[in-house]
């Protein structure tokens, strides 16, 4: 079996554990021959009663130890100041960031679009190839 690199990750879920979130950590960790380890907040509330720059830091502690930030599109991309702020920091620190079209989505953002190193489809094999292909 080959060595196995443990991926660190942060995968944008817009503050709440959405099935799109849990399906993508799904798909990250039913994968043959794949480790990771999720860098995204571990519960909904870590950050109630934090102000804006306080969120502001924590997002930036959580993305800035990882290889590789996922946002899974769906248009409520485009109604969240803090999936840009991820992106947009992301960027800032020279973190590649893998988008998913959604299956079936008829529309993608087109800040995800542009924003992304890579786009692929949802199904576990595309994800993990591109993590691969991003993080060396």
């Amino acid at each position: 079996m080959p060595y196995l690199h443990n991926y660190r990750l942060f995968i944008s879920h817009a503050w709440k554990y959405s099935d799109r979130y849990l399906r993508a950590t799904r798909f990250l960790n039913e994968a043959s021959n794949f480790q990771w380890t999720n860098y995204s907040v571990p519960e909904d509330k870590a950050f109630e009663g934090m102000n804006s720059a306080q969120l502001g830091e924590q997002m930036q502690r959580q993305i800035r130890p990882v290889q590789c930030v996922i946002i899974v599109s769906g248009m409520y991309v485009n109604h969240s100041d803090w999936i840009q702020y991820e992106m947009d920091y992301a960027k800032t620190v020279g973190k590649p960031i893998l988008g998913i079209r959604r299956w079936g989505e008829k529309r993608t953002p087109q800040i995800v679009i542009d924003t992304a190193d890579e786009m692929v489809a949802w199904n576990s094999s595309s994800i993990v190839s591109a993590i691969r292909r991003l993080v060396p």
